[in-house]
């Protein structure tokens, strides 16, 4: 049985794909996600149907823009850099990554990114959605000169974002790269 084609709808923040299925959605013009100091995302998945053995997106941060708090999943995740330059805090070591430079974080790997160099960063970002995985926000001294960890360490997202001083609230907008 062939698997039907999701719909692709316009919406005042951009493209967004309805339903389950397959589909084509181009970067430019597709609905993303802002939030004040953290950039814009775009996660690709239709709202009513969201993917269920990965997640995916695309995060343009501006530099000093943060992506997340330092974190460490039980899951794998994987961070390829499009454009531009980002810094990554992994493991309590700081890297410059340039375009076409891929982070792999194995399960277990703290690690948190933010916008560098002199214009955008857009990241590819992925990762693993294994039934039963969990997160953890641990404190960390390298993270926090960037603003990236967590006060106090948490496993819940809302408490660890709120303690931090993190807003949650995003907008839809149209995703701002590729221009």
């Amino acid at each position: 049985m062939p698997v039907p084609e999701a719909s692709i709808e316009q919406t005042p923040g951009g493209a967004v794909p309805s339903g389950a299925g397959w589909f084509v959605l181009n970067l430019v013009g597709a609905r993303g996600f802002s939030t004040d100091g953290h950039g814009v995302f775009c996660g690709f998945e239709a709202p009513d149907a969201p993917f269920e053995d990965f997640g995916i997106n695309v995060h343009v941060l501006q530099p000093g823009e943060r992506s997340a708090l330092y974190h460490a999943e039980t899951a794998q995740e994987g961070f390829l850099v499009l454009a531009g330059e980002c810094i990554a805090v992994v493991e309590e070591q700081e890297r410059l990554l340039r375009q076409w430079d891929y982070l792999h974080c194995p399960p277990g790997t703290a690690h948190g990114l933010l916008g560098a160099g002199d214009g955008p960063c857009a990241i590819l970002m992925a990762g693993s959605r294994r039934a039963g995985s969990s997160v953890v926000y641990p404190v960390s001294e390298t993270a926090a000169r960037h603003g990236l960890s967590a006060p106090v360490e948490r496993d819940n997202a809302r408490q660890a974002y709120a303690e931090a001083g993190w807003p949650r609230d995003s907008e839809p907008v149209p995703m701002p790269w590729p221009d």
